[in-house]
């Protein structure tokens, strides 16, 4: 994952110095659609302030949107994403370490709101449905290694989560480079019994896009 965020960073560099020229070209008018591919840096809090402490993990995030405009200055943006989130974390019991990795996969659904003060820059905020599709829990120590897919078929999580959205998109002729953040609006119980933490997920996304 760290060699898809380098080349990520080397592809909008390629991209800004080949295509800084056109870049003025107004097209904020103009319905698109388009693919788009990166990863999120992902971690999890608690929104009630019991202790759960965890580490970010990386992820893949990767899926398509479309570009609609009302006027020249606004517009909307839907998406549809598979994205990956979660945490990760360590330490040591009883003189054994451990740790462990958890991975949420979702089909992520945002719906922003898009203001385009500029031809090159687009400001994006909204809401964002989650839909959890999978789920894998690997845990490694020197007594025990689990490793579970799908356990939350048999636990209590929210697999329906409401979340917001807001970021930016540098707009390179036919490439956008895209920076977000997002948040859980809900967290990931169900009704309370789940073993699982409770936790909302935050994450932060860069993508490159091509409009086709």
């Amino acid at each position: 994952m760290k060699k898809l965020i380098l080349m990520i960073a080397v592809a909008t560099l390629v991209v800004g110095n080949s295509f800084a020229q056109s870049s003025g070209d107004d097209n904020r008018g103009k319905i698109s659609v388009g693919l788009k591919v990166g990863a999120n840096y992902s971690n999890v809090y608690d929104s009630e302030g019991e202790q759960f402490n965890a580490d970010p993990k990386f992820g893949l995030a990767t899926g398509v949107f479309v570009a609609i405009p009302i006027g020249k200055y606004l517009g909307v943006q839907p998406e549809l994403l598979f994205s990956q989130k979660g945490f990760q974390g360590s330490g040591t019991v009883l003189g054994s370490e451990y740790d462990f990795t958890r991975t949420t996969s979702f089909i992520d659904v945002p719906l922003l709101l898009a203001f385009k003060p500029i031809p090159m820059i687009t400001i994006l905020a909204g809401p964002q449905y989650s839909y959890l599709i999978k789920e894998k829990y690997v845990f490694n120590s020197a007594i025990v290694n689990i490793d579970q897919q799908d356990e939350f078929d048999n636990d209590n999580i929210r697999k329906n989560v409401l979340c917001f959205l807001g970021g930016v998109d540098l707009n390179l002729s036919s490439f956008v480079i895209g920076a977000r953040v997002g948040w859980d609006l809900q967290t990931n119980k169900g009704d309370g019994t789940s073993t699982t933490p409770r936790y909302k997920n935050m994450w932060y996304q860069a993508t490159i896009g091509f409009r086709l």
